[in-house]
């Protein structure tokens, strides 16, 4: 009997601890934030929303132009503003083209928490397929847990897709990079953008992929209208 008791207490702690693994609640876990943007003035104060991460946040869409406009953290702030006309809300890009997640953790300190965020959004996994995914996720721990130190929140992307790869193919490398960054929000119980789960879905349902491309391996305004649309999940009041 003892023995059937511990086996039935093992299987609800696992259960239990399964149910507890969630990524953060996309209504609830930027609350502090949406109830500052609305604050009027003059008991307002500045915020700032950082965009950590390579060219597809830098706005590259054909090498080398840069549709800063056309990219998510500035239709992001279009959209905030929209939401929240009292709110002086910077939408700040960190990103760097061409940048992985190893160097842009060496930085992290200086170029990102330096600059007081209210939250942290970070894109690193198209290039981290150069880095492998070990060296990935020391990486992408090494960034969450200095913001949650500091009481930052954090939401990981998944990556936006690359034309050379078959985003249905779940055994592609990009694949395996968005289902380690899930594991990570749910280990850390941050927020989530699955961007490449949201273009799966697109291209499963028949819609050309190119749609959504500028190049191979960077969003046109449409995928990058696609991403901003699951980072608003975050920020709708």
């Amino acid at each position: 009997m003892k023995k059937y008791a511990f086996i039935s207490l093992s299987i609800i702690l696992l259960i239990s601890g399964s149910l507890l693994a969630q990524v953060a609640n996309p209504e609830t876990y930027l609350s502090t934030l949406k109830k500052e943007m609305q604050i009027q003035w003059p008991q307002n104060k500045t915020l700032n929303i950082i965009f950590h991460g390579h060219s597809v946040p830098s706005g590259y869409f054909v090498t080398p132009v840069v549709n800063t406009l056309e990219a998510y953290p500035h239709l992001t702030l279009v959209k905030i503003k929209e939401l929240y006309p009292y709110t002086v809300t910077n939408c700040i890009v960190t990103a760097i083209g061409g940048e992985n997640s190893e160097q842009g953790a060496k930085r992290f300190k200086k170029d990102v928490l330096s600059l007081n965020p209210d939250v942290i959004f970070i894109d690193y996994a198209l290039n981290d397929r150069g880095i492998g995914l070990d060296k990935a996720r020391k990486a992408w721990e090494s960034m969450i847990k200095k913001a949650l130190r500091k009481n930052i929140p954090v939401i990981l992307l998944t990556p936006t897709p690359d034309k050379s790869e078959d985003i249905l193919d779940p055994e592609n490398i990009l694949a395996k990079h968005s289902e380690q960054i899930r594991e990570l929000a749910k280990k850390y119980k941050v927020g989530l953008v699955d961007s490449y789960e949201e273009f799966r879905k697109h291209v499963k349902n028949g819609e050309p992929l190119d749609e959504y491309m500028s190049q191979v391996n960077h969003p046109n305004r449409k995928g990058h209208e696609l991403v901003t649309t699951l980072i608003m999940n975050y920020l709708i009041p």
